[in-house]
């Protein structure tokens, strides 16, 4: 993957699994979840920690064998984390949201 990208902020979708979670979630946990994925928005690259606030969230690839692949947000001192993807288009790079957690 190349270092250059068109920058923040992306895109984002959620799987229909996902996002019916995330709504079945309580309001403030939910708030939790929205700061995380705004985190994540605003970052200088999808698949690092770079420019986040690392106090609040953290990445790392679901799979160390792809580096590219999935990736693990964790968030809420690691109560929550949720495995997105980054697709890079031209027009509008995004982020797609597949798996939600919170415990």
């Amino acid at each position: 993957m190349s270092e250059e990208f068109t920058g923040p902020p992306w895109a984002v979708d959620w799987t229909k699994a996902a996002s019916e979670y995330r709504d079945s979630l309580p309001g403030t946990v939910r708030d939790l979840v929205i700061d995380a994925v705004v985190e994540l928005l605003s970052s200088h690259h999808p698949y690092r920690d770079h420019g986040l606030d690392t106090s609040k969230v953290s990445i790392e690839p679901a799979r160390s064998t792809q580096p590219g692949g999935a990736h693990i947000l964790d968030f809420d001192h690691n109560r929550g984390w949720l495995r997105y993807t980054f697709i890079r288009r031209t027009a509008e790079p995004q982020i797609v949201i597949e798996t939600l957690f919170w415990q």
